[in-house]
């Protein structure tokens, strides 16, 4: 049995709600309810971003009687009504962060969508041609705005919520070719500084489940064709079972 002071987190990602999803992942909320306290979604909610897809995931949203803390991802934002979807889903009791943070029983939880960039020493960097630059701002933008929502967590457990990966180890198994485009290096720095206890994303289908931070960090890619490939028995969720600690005690994670 786990203790008391045990909080336990299902994660996934890129549901894909369509016109026609009625229904399509009501089984998982309704799972999740009976096996986690807190239930996260890191991004492509929606498929092309449209207030009636959102609608339709919210429908089925009503059957998770757990918190429910999201991201959007870029699928999200496909059709520039990101706003109202974002709206729709909060009206479901969804707590959307977007450089915000949350906490529950005294575990913290901070989230961007991220962007792209690349990693490493193959990661974009502004210079040349202003669409260039634009680029590479907006990665360092998402990348402050996690800063600045883990710095705003005073609690001893940190855990972030993104779409797109910091870390190139959990897009393996993408093409070459589109690696710059499922995350970027810059989103790293953040969680590697305020030493989060772990971090959630999604974006690369194809990608590898889980991988660390230069630092440390666990990061898991919980897109759902990647969970069905790692846990083809199952519904698509990844769980974690974070062990809340005192203040001035060490964080920990069991399992």
């Amino acid at each position: 049995m786990l203790p008391t002071n045990t909080l336990r987190i299902a994660a996934t990602s890129d549901l894909h709600y369509d016109r026609h999803s009625k229904g399509k992942w009501r089984e998982l909320f309704i799972e999740a309810s009976n096996t986690a306290d807190v239930l996260v979604l890191c991004g492509d909610l929606t498929d092309y971003g449209l207030p009636d897809e959102a609608h339709m995931l919210v429908e089925d949203l009503m059957h998770c009687s757990i918190p429910v803390l999201a991201v959007l991802g870029n699928h999200d934002y496909e059709s520039a009504h990101y706003e109202e979807v974002r709206t729709i889903i909060e009206h479901a009791k969804v707590s959307v962060l977007d450089g915000d943070c949350a906490e529950i029983r005294g575990v913290g939880f901070a989230g961007v969508c991220g962007f792209g960039g690349g990693f490493g020493r193959r990661m974009l960097n502004a210079w040349g041609e202003p669409a260039i630059k634009h680029f590479v701002q907006e990665a360092v933008d998402q990348a402050m705005r996690l800063e600045r929502a883990l710095s705003r967590l005073s609690t001893p457990q940190k855990i972030a919520l993104l779409h797109y990966s910091p870390i190139r180890d959990t897009v393996m198994g993408e093409d070459p070719e589109i690696f710059p485009f499922m995350g970027s290096t810059r989103l790293e720095g953040p969680l590697n500084r305020f030493a989060v206890t772990a971090a959630f994303h999604g974006h690369a289908h194809g990608g590898t489940h889980e991988g660390v931070s230069s630092a440390g960090v666990p990061i898991y890619n919980v897109a759902v064709p990647v969970l069905k490939k790692r846990f083809p028995d199952r519904l698509p969720l990844h769980y974690l079972e974070v062990a809340t600690t005192a203040p001035g005690e060490a964080p920990s994670v069991v399992a």
